[in-house]
């Protein structure tokens, strides 16, 4: 990166890692200088809940609104009917409107954690694309927003190209996708006075696609901005661990575990992360990043305790971490620990341990746990578990018991009262 900006947000998302490209630095350079901005990222409602492969675009509206501009977040009510192809070896299921507005129900909140929602200049927005889309009309949407795209530019995108280089099915549905993304930005421009969209290196066509679009129709001047498409030191895509997506919401994950996946983070990514992820000033995170040995562990904790606190309250991060301390330097039990609570009815007779593997959430099948302690992976109050036929029954959970899978993750197992 050559170019070196006077806008303070400009230079936050360069020197702090955010930005992968822009349609044109000095154009954006000098607008952020002249006023606030208005900026957007689209959020599909796929799931009840977004992700931690999500959250680097989170904190950046985070940063926009901290340097004096205006975030609009944009659920994608109406192109969530239709789904984004990018990158993606197959469509993605259809979701109902009432599938999608749950969906949004349960994205809204996590944001309210990261901006400030309000009427003010630099106050957030939460917006729907369905307040736009949903009552097009076909002929005239052809007639006056078709007109301006090239089939042939649009094949050339990555994101297209790609799928079809695989001769893999692109429906017709999606193909759309593009074309509704780029009336978006022409409409928030309209509307409220949109002048920037970002999101990840992936959206790069159907940003400069909204960006042609609107100085076609309005003879506008806006501009885009991506990030890059992040993958932990190992080549695993951001977002997903060995036990599944690393949701935001609390009620998908507890605080406990989202706390673990930082921790957990490895050495290579610790100083990477806490500058996207963190306010931590940039000299302690890269003070914290060139940590070795033992004390790089102190590193993650720091970077566990902050991404933690961002997202679930610093009470959460601060018993995130209470709780780790106590499991794994004193072998206790913990109090904030993920928990399985069972009824005298589930318990009967007896339940295997493999179904208390599996349901806790150590693993994802029962064959998974067998291996688990088939590997001399798993054990039982912290003693090594060797039988994968063994029965706990209602006298076993007088006590809470606690499983463990690995080193690093644990649950309780309970029984109601």
């Amino acid at each position: 990166m050559t170019y070196h900006p006077k806008s303070e947000f400009l230079r936050v998302m360069i020197e702090r890692g955010f930005l992968a490209d822009c349609t044109d630095y000095q154009g954006l350079d000098e607008a952020l200088i002249a006023g606030v901005v208005p900026a957007y990222i689209g959020f599909d409602a796929t799931a009840k809940s977004l992700h931690v492969g999500s959250l680097i675009q989170i904190m950046m509206l985070r940063w926009l609104q901290k340097t004096g501009h205006k975030p609009l977040v944009l659920m994608g009510g109406g192109t969530t009917k239709v789904g984004d192809p990018s990158f993606r070896a197959e469509e993605r299921p259809l979701l109902s409107p009432e599938q999608i507005d749950a969906n949004i129900d349960g994205i809204k909140a996590v944001f309210r954690k990261y901006v400030s929602f309000g009427a003010g200049p630099t106050d957030a927005l939460m917006l729907n694309n369905d307040e736009w889309l949903a009552d097009l009309n076909y002929l005239d949407f052809l007639r006056d927003i078709g007109r301006h795209f090239s089939v042939n530019r649009m094949l050339s995108f990555e994101s297209v190209k790609s799928r079809l280089d695989r001769e893999q099915s692109l429906s017709f549905l999606e193909f759309n996708y593009m074309i509704l993304q780029a009336y978006d930005f022409l409409e928030l421009n309209r509307r409220y006075g949109c002048r920037l969209q970002m999101g990840g290196s992936d959206q790069w066509g159907n940003i400069v696609n909204g960006i042609d679009l609107t100085r076609r129709v309005l003879d506008h001047e806006i501009f885009g901005l991506t990030s890059p498409l992040l993958t932990t030191a190992d080549g695993r895509k951001m977002g997903k661990s060995a036990e599944g997506a690393v949701w935001l919401n609390a009620d998908m994950l507890s605080p406990y575990e989202f706390w673990q996946f930082w921790r957990n983070t490895m050495d290579a990514d610790v100083g990477r992360f806490l500058k996207l992820y963190t306010e931590l000033p940039l000299a302690e995170c890269e003070r914290l990043g060139a940590l070795e040995g033992a004390e790089i562990n102190e590193a993650k904790i720091v970077l566990a305790g902050e991404v933690t606190a961002l997202c679930h309250g610093r009470a959460e991060a601060e018993a995130a971490e209470a709780t780790a301390r106590e499991v794994f330097e004193k072998g206790g039990v913990g109090d904030d620990l993920p928990t399985l609570t069972l009824t005298a009815a589930d318990v009967g007779d007896g339940i295997s341990v493999v179904q208390l593997i599996t349901r806790s959430g150590l693993a994802r099948s029962g064959k998974e746990a067998k291996r688990l302690i088939a590997d001399h992976g798993a054990r039982l109050n912290d003693a090594p578990l060797t039988d994968a036929g063994l029965m706990i029954d209602a006298a076993a959970l007088a006590q809470p018991i606690k499983l463990s899978a690995g080193k690093k993750r644990h649950a309780l197992v309970t029984l109601a009262d």
